[in-house]
């Protein structure tokens, strides 16, 4: 069974931790390689853009990470297809999602790495 991360960002309105820590916990199947990649939400690829840059600086370029941006959905239909290594997504994985990584040998590991919220703040003077 291939082993994977799905990173979820947990927005507070709607429903790879330490910054540097997201991407040392990648299995070991998914070191050893030279390419990981990565896709999925827009709103945690700052973050992920960033672990994955220490990362590679780390490694000293022996180890690159690509990290596109194609939406969650798009992001875990790549991932539970075993066409990433870690997905990023802005919700939890879907019972749905869940079924196709099962059927195509995916086990992985839901980590959430930050929580959004929206703050509305209206100035006393306003009226």
């Amino acid at each position: 069974m291939k082993r994977s991360i799905a990173i979820t960002n947990i927005i507070t309105l709607t429903s790879l931790i330490g910054l540097s820590a997201t991407l040392s916990v990648v299995p070991n199947n998914v070191l050893a390689r030279d390419l990981i990649k990565i896709d999925g939400s827009s709103t945690v690829f700052p973050i992920t853009r960033t672990v994955s840059d220490n990362f590679t600086r780390l490694e000293k370029g022996k180890t690159q990470i690509a990290v596109g941006i194609t939406g969650t959905g798009g992001g875990f239909k790549k991932f539970c297809r075993g066409d990433t290594d870690i997905s990023n997504a802005s919700r939890p994985i879907k019972e749905q999602e869940k079924k196709l990584c099962s059927e195509n040998g995916i086990d992985f590991i839901e980590l959430p790495v930050a929580l959004d919220a929206l703050t509305v703040v209206i100035n006393k003077d306003n009226s």
